[in-house]
Formats: C-alpha cells, sequence, structure tokens
C-alpha cells in the first residue's frame, strides 16, 4: 500500500524554511541566504521513504508586498496557505511572535495539521527561555505538534519526519520514486547562482537580482571527459549596481561563478565551465512581463 503527504512549510523571512526543506530532502534544491526573501516561489521538494512519498513545498517568507514581486510572493503564500492540509509553521526561537504569524495563525483551517517547528535552538544559551518560547506560541493555535529543532546541526529532524508521517494518506506517489524537485534543471542552476549572488554581494543589491540560464550544452572533450556548458545571465536593477555585482577587475563575478560552479558539480556530477554575464534590467521588480519572463509569477 503507498501513502502520500503533502507537507506546506511557511514562516516569515530568515527562520530557515528553504534550509529544512534541503535537509529534509537530503538535497540543497532551494537557495539559501541569510538575505531576507531568498526564496521567491514556491519550490517542490520530492521525498519517497518506502511507500510513502512526502511532497514538500516550500514558499516565500511573510512580509508586506512592496512592489509587484513582493505581491506575486505574498499571493504565493495566502494561496498555499488556503489549500493546505499539513503544514510547518516554521519559527526562530530567538524572536518573539511577529503580527504576520499571527494573522497566519488565525488563517489556518480546523481541518489543518499544523505542526510547529521551533529552529535555531542551538542558538540559545539559557534553554529555559524555549519553555516559555513554546508556552507563547501554543496559545496561537492548537498545533497537532510541537518540535524544537536546530537545522544547522540536523538536531530534531527525525522528530519532524515522524510527524508528518502521522498523516500519510493511502495514496499514488504522484512523482518518479527517484525525483527530488519538481523544478526544471535550468531553474536549480539559475537559483544555485543566484544563492552565490545573494552569499557575496552587499545588502542593498540581492533584491534586485534575478538570474536566467541562456544556454546549456553537454559535450565531450579531447580527453574524454564530459563537460557542460551553461551560459548564465545576472540581471540587476540599476546600472551603478552592475559594476558592484561584476566586482574591480572582474572579481566578484569570478567569486560568483567560482562558488556556484562548484555546487554546480556536486549537484549535477559532471564538470561544468559556467560563463556569467550581467545586464540591466531598470525597475523589473514592478514590471509585470519581466516577473513573467524570469519565471516569478
Amino acid at each position: 500500500m503507498t501513502k502520500n503527504a503533502f507537507v506546506t512549510i511557511i514562516g516569515r523571512p530568515n527562520v530557515g524554511k528553504s534550509s529544512l526543506l534541503n535537509a529534509l530532502i537530503g538535497e540543497r534544491i532551494a537557495a539559501v541566504s541569510a538575505k531576507p526573501q531568498t526564496t521567491r516561489t514556491k519550490i517542490t521538494g520530492v521525498l519517497t521513504k518506502g511507500d510513502t512519498q512526502y511532497v514538500f513545498i516550500d514558499t516565500p517568507g511573510m512580509h508586506r508586498a512592496k512592489n509587484k514581486l513582493s505581491e506575486h510572493m505574498v499571493k504565493t503564500i495566502n494561496d498555499s496557505v488556503a489549500e493546505l492540509e499539513t503544514a510547518l509553521l516554521v519559527i526562530d526561537c530567538t524572536k518573539g511572535i511577529s503580527e504576520p504569524e499571527r494573522v497566519l495563525a488565525s488563517e489556518f483551517s480546523k481541518r489543518s495539521h499544523v505542526i510547529l517547528v521551533v529552529n535555531k535552538i542551538d542558538l540559545l544559551e539559557d534553554k529555559s527561555e524555549l519553555i516559555a518560547k513554546l508556552s507563547e506560541y501554543s496559545q496561537l493555535y492548537d498545533f497537532a505538534e510541537i518540535i524544537p529543532v536546530s537545522v544547522l546541526e540536523a538536531d530534531g529532524l527525525e522528530l519532524v519526519m515522524q510527524a508528518i508521517n502521522k498523516f500519510a494518506v493511502e495514496g499514488p506517489h504522484y512523482f518518479p520514486d527517484d525525483m527530488l524537485t519538481d523544478q526544471p534543471e535550468k531553474v536549480i542552476m539559475a537559483e544555485m547562482i543566484r544563492e552565490k549572488a545573494l552569499n557575496n554581494l552587499n545588502d542593498e543589491i540581492p533584491h534586485g537580482i534575478a538570474v536566467t540560464i541562456e544556454s546549456l550544452n553537454e559535450r565531450t572533450d579531447s580527453s574524454g571527459e564530459d563537460i557542460l556548458d551553461i551560459s548564465a545571465t545576472i540581471y540587476c536593477e540599476r546600472e551603478s549596481h552592475k559594476g558592484i555585482v561584476i566586482g574591480k577587475g572582474g572579481s566578484m563575478l569570478r567569486k560568483i561563478g567560482a562558488d556556484a560552479r562548484a555546487e554546480l558539480e556536486a549537484f549535477f556530477a559532471i564538470k561544468v565551465n559556467l560563463q556569467c554575464w550581467v545586464k540591466v534590467k531598470e525597475g523589473w521588480r514592478n514590471r509585470e512581463a519581466l516577473i513573467k519572463n524570469f519565471g516569478l509569477d
């Protein structure tokens, strides 16, 4: 008898939603950065263990929309909450309850199975603070379970899986058992490059960054080694940002490319020849056509 469980991962920015998804799947399929709003669209991760297939949907962090791209992100969150049956509400145990979290909890339907994942417990020096935090959040909603974890230290993740397993239902596997994500290869590649840009660039630049894969070509070199040629374009919103992304003598772009190349090679198990270019699209986050072109609608 096969089973499936569809699980939506929600929470405010920077609580560790994408890191949790990657940890549960066992692969880095979602971009992770200390910058808020790293995740821009729904990302589906798939894990098949025995007869049960778990389908995780990572969502953007809850925030107040400031441009058209943000509006799409907020709509993604609202649509996901309206449809969810099982959810992981991820919180940062070092912070207090936010207004978006209160609003979100009030919108959970009575049929929803919501597991509260209390992340970053490794940052608490005084563990007695955790008891007070759990009590505070337990007043928000009748959570199915409350599980303290440290995604960074892989502590408590098995408890999360055990909790999810209780809500798995009899049914087919909707994806091939060896599939990790429904994201096309080009999307995964673009996200890996954007992640490295986020992690290397100044705070004022990353929100205006988008990445597209222009071309892919697999070939065999003269020594018989397989090589994947990838041509990518990094888009920024202002001409002044272009120089920052490129860096003095191209140093920043080379660093982004080198970091991305290492991860691409590890993920796709092939030698990668990555070429990155930088272009400007003024104010693209407020231009519907460009948001759609970048696949962010």
